[in-house]
Parts: structure tokens; C-alpha cells; sequence
């Protein structure tokens, strides 16, 4: 199983002391989320010369705050501090963010990512676009010498996962359990980008995952963490799919031997890496992350 690691800090300290922990494991990617922690391309930057071997991803850049080609050009000056270690992830994030946080329309998403993916991929790899789209343009070019990352799109629904096979390298998939990948990820995104003659997408599938001897406790954590996803359009569908009625009911919870079948379960329907998303108390969470370990 190609096993990462998804986690998180608030300062640049504790962030480079777990991937360097999650590095010395053996573990093969470390994925951190752009929210409200650190900037993850900036702190990815900062790792880069001081974490060593470790693929680092983004799970997921929102697109709307950021143009097409200012992601460009940081994503390829980050990939050239990382010598080719970044995985770009990418998504439209959640209209209550988008609109409500933010301020921008949410107004045709799919839309919206068919332009930025033309015109991140031209610009990744060729350095030069000229794109006018019904949302957005650029045109002109950049000239970092860099290897172009692999784009990776928060894509669930149909249309997105065809637009994610067509434009993009792969997926990253949240709230989304191995039912649904076997049915509707996997297969959707792998002919999309066979129609288009690109290569086997790759499936990023991260899943919170709790090795304790405390159900309960992790329970009631699971619930607290992320017990609101299950409101959110795009996530309750996929959880709908999955017959899941509390969106923390996705949660891999108990000993090691549960958790390790529960992974498993999601690689043989189609994840190429799965992302574990550790969480509990700190002592869970250092079980968890040493545990796991087991499976690489």
C-alpha cells in the first residue's frame, strides 16, 4: 500500500518536527491543507532544504483567492526548492467559503476550474498562456526553471472527476469512502483521462484513522472534528453514496488490525496512496502515526 501521512501546524517548528518524524517512519508523502494554519506552499518551501526524500503535497490550494498564474509561479518555485517533491492540490473549496468568507461568486464552479486548469497546465509546463475563458484570463508567461508538479483536483461529483481525467494528473478525494471510489471515482477519472490519451490518474484518498484502545473517546473526537462536513453539498453526497448518516462515521476507529483492513479497503478499490488523517489525543496520534508504519 502506498501509505502518507495528512497533517497540519501552526508554526513552522512543530510542522518540520513532524515531517521529519513522518519521514524517518518511511512513510512516502506528507499532505498539509491550505485553511487558516500555516500557508502550506510557503511552509512546504521552508521544508524543502531541511526534510529530505519526502514527497510534500497540498490537500487543497482553494483556487478562487489565488490567479491561475501567480499559482503557477509559486508552485514551480517551490517544486525547484523541493527538487521535484510537490504534489500541487487543488480546489474550489465550498460556496459558504467562497462566497461568504471571501466574497467572490461561486457561480459555475465546473466552469470556473476548466479555465484555471487550462491555463495552470500551460503555464506549469510550457510557460507561456493565452486564455481568455468565460472566467478567467491570463495571458503573458513565467520563467521559473522548474519541473512541473503534478496537479491533483478536490474533484467528487461526475462532471468534475471527467474535467480532473481530462486537464489534471489526479484526484484527492475527502468524506469519500471505498464504495464510492470503487463505483464513481476511480472508474470516472481513469476513463476520462484514457479518452484523452493521458496517462493512469493517480487517486489520493485521505481518511481520519484513530488507533486507540479508547472507542469511545475517539468517537466523540471524530464528532467534534468532523461531524460539520456532513453539511457541506459536496461531502454529504459523497457520504450519501457511502450510506453514511454522520459524516464522522467515515472515520477508521479501533486496533490496528481494524484500521489496517479499513486502509486496505480503499486501495483495493482504486486509491493509488492513501492519506491518513490521524487525530485523537497526542498520545493516540503518535501510536497512530508509529503504528501504521507496520504497512509500508
Amino acid at each position: 500500500m502506498n501509505l502518507g501521512i495528512f497533517g497540519s501546524a501552526n508554526t513552522v517548528t512543530a510542522l518540520e518536527a513532524q515531517i521529519k518524524r513522518v519521514g524517518e517512519l518511511g512513510y512516502g508523502s506528507f499532505w498539509m491543507p491550505q485553511i487558516f494554519d500555516l500557508d502550506a506552499l510557503t511552509a512546504i518551501a521552508a521544508m524543502a532544504r531541511t526534510v529530505p526524500d519526502i514527497r510534500m503535497g497540498t490537500a487543497v490550494i482553494p483556487t478562487y483567492p489565488r490567479h491561475p498564474m501567480m499559482l503557477a509561479q509559486q508552485a514551480l518555485t517551490v517544486n525547484q526548492l523541493a527538487e521535484g517533491r510537490l504534489d500541487l492540490g487543488i480546489g474550489l473549496s465550498h460556496k459558504p467559503v467562497v462566497e461568504g468568507m471571501w466574497g467572490i461568486s461561486f457561480d459555475k464552479p465546473v466552469g470556473h476550474m476548466n479555465d484555471y486548469l487550462t491555463i495552470l497546465g500551460a503555464l506549469l509546463h510550457e510557460g507561456q498562456i493565452s486564455h481568455g475563458g468565460e472566467h478567467l484570463t491570463s495571458r503573458g508567461g513565467i520563467g521559473v526553471k522548474a519541473e512541473a508538479p503534478p496537479v491533483l483536483v478536490a474533484a467528487l461529483g461526475p462532471q468534475m472527476l471527467k474535467l480532473a481525467g481530462r486537464l489534471a494528473d489526479g484526484t484527492i478525494t475527502w468524506m469519500t469512502g471505498p464504495v464510492t471510489l470503487n463505483e464513481l471515482t476511480a472508474p470516472t477519472i481513469n476513463q476520462a483521462a484514457a479518452d484523452a490519451d493521458r496517462p493512469t490518474p493517480q487517486v489520493i484518498s485521505a481518511v481520519p484513522v484513530c488507533i486507540t484502545d479508547d472507542i469511545a473517546g475517539a468517537e466523540a473526537s471524530a464528532a467534534a472534528n468532523f461531524g460539520f462536513y456532513g453539511d457541506l453539498p459536496s461531502y454529504r453526497a459523497m457520504l450519501d453514496r457511502e450510506g453514511f448518516e454522520k459524516s464522522q462515521d467515515i472515520a477508521l476507529i479501533g486496533s490496528f488490525d481494524k484500521v489496517a483492513e479499513g486502509l486496505q479497503k480503499y486501495a483495493d478499490a482504486g486509491a493509488t496512496t492513501v492519506v491518513a488523517s490521524i487525530f485523537g489525543t497526542p498520545e493516540d496520534t503518535a501510536r497512530s502515526t508509529e503504528e501504521l508504519a507496520q504497512l509500508l
